[in-house]
C-alpha cells in the first residue's frame, strides 16, 4: 500500500470532508515512522546525519510516495550542508510539518520548485538581483532560506522605514545646524535643549518627546555613525525581515532609550537614534555569532571587530561628553544609557526576531516573554517617572 504526502499544505484543511481528515492523521503518523525507522537504520551510531548516498537510497526506495515539492525541500537539506550529509532532525522535522514556514509554504504550494544551484555559482544575474543575493548571504545563515528569499524577493513593498527615518534625520540636523551656525557638539549650545523634540527630565509629562529625541543629534559625527550604520545593517535587515518587524525592533530600542535614561540618569537629557541604532546592530552581530558556521558573509571576522571597535567608540565618546564640563548655560550633557538599552533590547527582542525568518513570533513561548518583560519595563518606568522624581527629591535641570 502507499500512501501519498501531497495533501501537506493549506489545502489539506478540508471543512467539508471532515471525516477524511482523521485518515489523513494516520497516514502522516504513518509515514513519519516510516522515514524514522529508515533514518535509524541508515544512522546506526547515532550520529544524527545521515550519508547523502544513503539518504538518496531512502528517497528512492521507501514505499511512500512523496509530494514533488516536498522532494525538492529534501534535496534542498543535502545542498544546504557543504559536507553532503543530512541532518536526521531537520528531515523528521520536515516530513513533521514543523520547520519553518519558509520550507512549509514551499512544500504547500505545489507550483513552486525550489532552485537546487547554489546561489554564488548563478551567473546572468542583473545588478538587483546581485544586490539581493548580497543581502541574503550577509542576514541568512542557511542556504535553504538564502535560495528561498532571493527567488520570492520582489520590490514592492521597498524597505522605505530606515530610508526615511534616516532622511529625516539629515533633514533635522541641518535645519538646527544652519540655525545655530554649528555643526559639532550643538548640545553646548542653549537653543538646542530648547526644541521640542529633546526628551529633557523638565518636560517628561510630553509623551512624544521619548521617540522625537530620535531625529536631533549631537553633532555631525554622532549623525554620521547612526545613519551609515542604520543604512548598511538596517536596510538589508528590512529587505530580509520585512518593515513591521524592524521598525518594531528599532522604535522599541528607541522607546527603551529614554525610558532608562529617565531611571538610571534622571537629571540628563537624551537626543541621538542610537537607542534604535544599537538595537539593529546588537541584534545583527549576535545573530552572526551565533550562526558562525553557516554564514557566507566575507569577511566576517574582521567585519565583526571593526563594528564591535566602532560601537565602543561611539559608546566611549557619549561617555565622555556626559561627563565632561558643561557649560553653564548648558546644564547636563546628554546621557549615553541609550546606547547599552538599545544593544539589550537587540540581544533579546531583536535576536529573536532575526532568528525566525518567516516564522511566525506569536506562535512561540520566547516571544510572549520578551514582550511581558518589555511591557513590565514599560509600566516600571512610567510609575516611576510619575512618582519617584517627587519621592526622591531629584533636582532636575531647569527645562530650557
Amino acid at each position: 500500500m502507499q500512501a501519498s504526502w501531497s495533501h501537506v499544505g493549506p489545502e489539506s484543511v478540508r471543512s467539508d470532508h471532515e471525516p477524511q481528515q482523521e485518515g489523513d492523521h494516520h497516514v502522516m503518523v504513518y509515514g513519519r515512522e516510516k522515514w524514522k525507522e529508515g533514518g535509524r537504520e541508515l544512522d546506526p551510531e547515532n550520529t544524527g546525519f545521515i550519508a547523502v548516498e544513503n539518504f538518496t537510497s531512502l528517497v528512492e526506495h521507501h514505499e511512500l510516495q512523496l509530494d514533488p515539492s516536498k522532494l525538492d525541500m529534501l534535496l534542498a537539506l543535502v545542498q544546504s550542508n557543504e559536507e553532503g550529509q543530512v541532518c536526521y532532525q531537520e528531515l523528521i522535522e520536515l516530513m513533521s510539518s514543523k520547520r519553518s514556514s519558509s520550507f512549509r509554504r514551499a512544500i504547500a504550494n505545489g507550483r513552486r520548485t525550489l532552485q537546487r544551484e547554489i546561489l554564488l555559482d548563478e551567473t546572468g544575474l542583473g545588478l538587483y538581483k546581485r544586490f539581493v543575493r548580497y543581502v541574503a548571504y550577509e542576514i541568512l545563515p542557511c542556504e535553504t532560506d538564502r535560495r528561498w528569499y532571493f527567488h520570492q524577493n520582489r520590490l514592492c513593498p521597498p524597505p522605505v522605514f530606515i530610508a526615511i527615518v534616516t532622511i529625516v534625520q539629515i533633514i533635522v540636523f541641518m535645519c538646527y545646524g544652519i540655525m545655530l551656525n554649528k555643526w559639532v557638539l550643538q548640545t553646548y549650545q542653549p537653543d538646542f535643549m530648547k526644541s521640542p523634540l529633546v526628551y529633557h527630565p523638565g518636560h517628561r509629562a510630553q509623551v512624544w518627546r521619548f521617540f522625537s529625541y530620535m531625529f536631533m543629534h549631537v553633532g555631525l559625527e554622532q549623525l554620521g555613525f547612526n545613519a551609515l550604520l542604520q543604512l548598511m545593517i538596517g536596510v538589508p535587515l528590512e529587505m530580509v525581515h520585512g518593515i513591521l518587524r524592524i521598525s518594531l525592533l528599532y522604535m522599541a530600542g528607541v522607546l527603551a532609550g529614554s525610558l532608562t535614561v529617565s531611571i538610571t540618569d534622571m537629571r540628563a537629557p537624551v537626543v541621538g537614534g542610537s537607542g534604535g541604532v544599537y538595537a539593529l546592530c546588537s541584534a545583527h552581530l549576535a545573530n552572526v555569532v551565533m550562526n558562525w558556521a553557516g554564514m557566507r558573509c566575507p569577511y566576517k571576522l574582521l567585519r565583526m571587530i571593526l563594528a564591535l571597535v566602532c560601537m565602543s567608540s561611539e559608546v566611549g565618546r557619549a561617555v565622555w561628553l556626559r561627563f565632561s564640563p558643561p557649560l553653564p548655560s548648558s546644564g547636563p550633557q546628554p546621557s549615553f544609557m541609550a546606547h547599552l538599552s538599545g544593544a539589550v533590547v537587540g540581544i533579546s527582542m531583536g535576536l529573536l526576531i532575526l532568528r525566525s525568518y518567516e516564522e511566525s513570533l506569536q506562535k512561540q513561548c520566547s516571544w510572549w516573554v520578551i514582550v511581558f518583560s518589555f511591557i513590565t519595563f514599560l509600566l516600571f518606568a512610567i510609575f516611576w517617572n510619575i512618582f519617584a522624581y517627587e519621592l526622591l527629591g531629584v533636582q532636575i535641570p531647569p527645562p530650557p
